[in-house]
């Protein structure tokens, strides 16, 4: 964590708890918003991802005793919590320079009997390294002194993120499916893909990052999956899609017929008479398969107007023609046209 987020970040507002919580009190609220806001209970919301990284920020200095001790104390300075007096006789609430005068004697910063604070660079107009001061001001070493924060012992570094993409087909992505991803500096991955991943959608996969320090965590692998499109099936949220041709007997008169599913079996789904071109049939648990539910297949019925006619069908479609003689099937359309 960079030192400036002890500055700009309110750990116990991002936690939801306040400043006077118990030890017990942050690890319960932390316990109950890290689970509501895991990404495994949120795919491909990164919002949910930004604010599960900065909880955990936040409940690691808030855990730390000793952390959260050099955390309030940083924070009450930045917010005029802490005053500090100038050496010299007179000197009321000090500014910022004053803070070195404190830590380094009454002569000023470096000045005698008091703690040296050094300065990045040479030269009289040199700025003081903030880092560096409050590393000292809190039992460090100056820039460098530990990963966590001011004056925090020393620690291993977790690993890096990794960004990578990949393409699966749509099976796949309804489905679930593992995927081999290779790089030169990270070698083979075995990626696992969640059933009903989307075309775009970006999947944390823990700990397939960059290896840390030793004894700290690997980064994660942040994925995004292209999914190729279906010659037949679509897709509607957790629900698949699919345009079934019917003849015009069939939805004239009613039939029962066949429709495919994506497992390449079938389905029977019975088409009413007087069924026109464009109802959609359900067929209910056909969709995609998530934990707690599952999705539906939604078959469009598409009427079809046979291009070629035999002399029998000619003379019957007549027929039907002549016994329609008088119905304007449009009549309804303009009068609505003309409201």
């Amino acid at each position: 964590m960079a030192s400036q987020d002890w500055f700009e970040k309110d750990f116990y507002a991002i936690l939801g708890v306040p400043q006077d919580a118990d030890a017990a009190t942050i690890k319960k609220t932390y316990r109950k918003v890290a689970r509501d806001l895991h990404p495994d209970h949120n795919v491909g919301d990164t919002k949910a991802e930004e604010r599960f990284k900065e909880v955990g920020e936040a409940y690691a200095v808030l855990s730390d005793p000793e952390k959260r001790k050099e955390y309030d104390a940083i924070r009450a300075m930045s917010h005029g919590g802490a005053r500090f007096t100038a050496g010299g006789p007179g000197g009321g609430g000090a500014g910022f320079e004053d803070i070195f005068s404190a830590f380094g004697g009454a002569g000023g910063p470096g000045g005698p009997g008091g703690t040296r604070v050094r300065f990045g660079g040479g030269g009289a107009g040199a700025q003081p390294n903030l880092e560096d001061i409050l590393g000292q001001m809190f039992g460090g070493a100056g820039p460098g002194a530990g990963y966590g924060g001011y004056g925090a012992p020393a620690g291993p570094r977790p690993g890096a993120d990794v960004q990578a993409s990949t393409s699966i087909g749509f099976r796949d992505a309804v489905e679930g499916s593992t995927v081999s991803l290779s790089s030169p500096d990270l070698g083979r991955i075995n990626a696992r893909i969640p059933a009903g991943v989307k075309d775009g959608q970006r999947i944390r996969l823990r700990g397939k990052g960059r290896q840390g320090d030793p004894g700290a965590p690997a980064g994660d692998l942040i994925l995004t999956v292209t999914v190729e499109k279906h010659p037949v099936f679509g897709r509607d949220g957790d629900n698949l899609t699919v345009d079934v041709p019917v003849t015009f007997a069939e939805a004239a008169l009613g039939a029962t017929i066949a429709v495919p599913t994506l497992d390449g079996g079938q389905v029977k789904v019975k088409v009413a008479p007087g069924t026109p071109s464009g109802r959609v049939l359900r067929v209910k648990g056909r969709g995609v398969k998530r934990a707690d539910h599952t999705g539906d297949l939604l078959a469009k019925v598409q009427v079809l107007v046979p291009q070629r006619l035999t002399d029998e069908a000619r003379e019957a479609i007549e027929k039907m023609a002549a016994a329609e003689n008088g119905h304007d099937p449009r009549a309804e359309l303009f009068r609505r046209a003309r409201a």
